[in-house]
């Protein structure tokens, strides 16, 4: 009887283990946009995002995604509202792409990564730069857009592992 209480906090953490990792990104600034690396950046939140709520949205709900969209935006000081919407917007293309999805497909998947990816950072630089009259660089957009494509397979791959480590978890 013991045995089926046993190491509830390592369960508990596993399960909400893509919940921390966004947190930690965006209080931290993973996704390196901001480090004196001149052509290299990625947005790892937007991929985490996409991932999760594309194939099991279960373990990471929309509150949790909103609240850190206003984190990142206090932490990257632009104004407050703009990563949340952008990352509701992602949440609103993957419940999309899950309902009209018959078979996932890597491919189809990393495209329509591609599609989002291009939209978000699309509507971030119209409103931070036509709305809020704020300094954009372009090529840093494009550059963070292209490396975010890029890496999703290696970020999938992780992903995949981790998923079925909770699965494996939660059947125990």
């Amino acid at each position: 009887m013991s045995s089926l209480n046993k190491n509830t906090f390592f369960k508990s953490l596993i399960f909400y283990f893509p919940t921390l990792i966004l947190f930690l990104s965006v209080l931290n600034e993973i996704d390196f946009n901001y480090l004196a690396i001149e052509y290299f950046s990625f947005n790892f939140a937007h991929v985490l995002i996409f991932y999760w709520t594309l194939k099991n949205p279960y373990y990471l709900n929309y509150g949790s995604i909103f609240i850190a969209g206003l984190i990142n935006d206090v932490v990257i000081g632009i104004p407050i509202g703009i990563s949340s919407f952008c990352y509701l917007l992602i949440c609103t293309v993957t419940a999309y792409l899950r309902n009209i999805t018959l078979t996932p497909n890597f491919i189809n998947d990393w495209l329509s990564l591609l599609f989002t990816i291009l939209l978000i950072n699309s509507i971030q630089v119209i409103s931070l730069d036509l709305i809020f009259s704020l300094e954009v660089n372009y090529m840093k957009y494009f550059i963070n857009s292209g490396f975010t494509f890029i890496l999703y397979p290696l970020f999938l791959f992780i992903f995949n592992s981790v998923e079925k480590r909770i699965k494996f978890q939660k059947n125990d």
